[in-house]
């Protein structure tokens, strides 16, 4: 799946090994996983990437986690095409406007083309996808190179290196039903002693039909509820269907949809943070450490025909500039439900 001038002999070795099929199946696994990087301070944010097969296609259709909590705060796969760095790995904190200390070059992920695939948080399990359903990475896709994200929220001690990542499961045999993520993202300001609602909304213009299956939900440590929905209207009423809702502090893993009813052009999609920072005595930004804040909402899905949506995220301003309330294109807004697990 990857040409291997992009990391070091030793992963090769390791490649060839996981290519081994059994006799049953034409499912392999490739270890995409951190080259014994060093953390050298907090809030280490490193990528590592690998250059795919330019004359092949290839399907993601599982994720096997390689990582604990305790070592990684989270990490992020990103499919890109072209790549902003290509050394070894590099560090990566993309929502950072530091410079580089002088230790390792600081770029972003991509340089062009970037697609969040998968993501994972807190010690969440492996995840399979639908029978006949596949990421499309290679040559007949914009998707030319793999970069694997990891957050280090502490230093490491002096001589302690990782090698966390994931386990890509992957075929050559063609899937009839293309995987993608749609990340959507609220920015802000969460205010001291207050209870905050963080929402993001966003309009399916394109003439496609998307198939959500799975869900995800981000935040850092305010979070309480996360919530996301398929916003549809008829004469002029917005009905809200509920397609996933969570306790963030919970493994952020991607979990089944609660609602898998296809996504229409024309609909909508939303999502709702609700922050708790009654105890906390400063403004929170959002941001990239753990002093910070995130709010996300993951849904994946696929399409039964053609590719999958051009638009990767979405985002709004988030608080104070921004609320589903204030949005003249929402009503019926369900204030109760999407900020409570009940």
């Amino acid at each position: 799946m990857a040409d291997s001038h992009m990391f070091p002999l030793v992963l090769f070795i390791i490649f060839s090994v996981f290519n081994v099929v059994t006799r049953c199946s034409d499912l392999r696994k490739f270890p995409l996983l951190m080259p014994n990087v060093y953390p050298y301070k907090d809030e280490f944010y490193v990528c590592t990437p690998i250059k795919i097969v330019p004359e092949k296609n290839f399907y993601i259709v599982g994720f096997e986690p390689n990582a604990t909590m305790n070592v990684a705060h989270h990490m992020l796969l990103f499919g890109c095409s072209s790549l902003a760095s290509y050394d070894e790995y590099w560090d990566c904190g993309e929502m950072a406007d530091s410079e580089s200390d002088g230790k390792l070059r600081k770029a972003t992920p991509c340089a062009q083309g970037s697609h969040v695939i998968y993501a994972w948080a807190r010690n969440a399990k492996l995840l399979k996808l639908p029978e006949d359903v596949g990421f499309l990475i290679g040559k007949d896709t914009p998707i030319k190179y793999l970069v694997l994200q990891i957050h280090y929220s502490k230093k490491f001690p002096e001589g302690l290196t990782d090698n966390s990542g994931l386990f890509l499961v992957y075929t050559e045999r063609p899937q009839s039903k293309l995987a993608a993520v749609l990340l959507l993202a609220a920015g802000g300001r969460i205010p001291p002693k207050e209870i905050t609602k963080m929402d993001v909304e966003c309009k399916i213009y394109e003439d496609k039909v998307i198939y959500p299956f799975a869900y995800r939900t981000h935040t850092h440590s305010l979070g309480r509820v996360v919530s996301g929905y398929r916003v549809t209207r008829e004469n002029g009423i917005d009905h809200w269907h509920l397609l996933g809702k969570r306790d963030p502090m919970t493994p952020q893993m991607f979990y089944p949809v609660f609602d898998e009813t296809p996504i229409l052009p024309g609909d909508k999609i939303a999502a709702r943070c609700t922050m708790d920072s009654t105890s906390r005595d400063r403004f929170t930004e959002v941001g990239p450490t753990n002093n910070d804040e995130m709010c996300n909402f993951y849904l994946m899905y696929y399409v039964e025909r053609g590719t999958p949506l051009d638009i990767a995220s979405c985002y709004d301003k988030g608080p104070p500039n921004y609320y589903w309330r204030n949005n003249d294109e929402l009503n019926n807004i369900p204030e109760k439900e999407a900020s409570s697990l009940l």
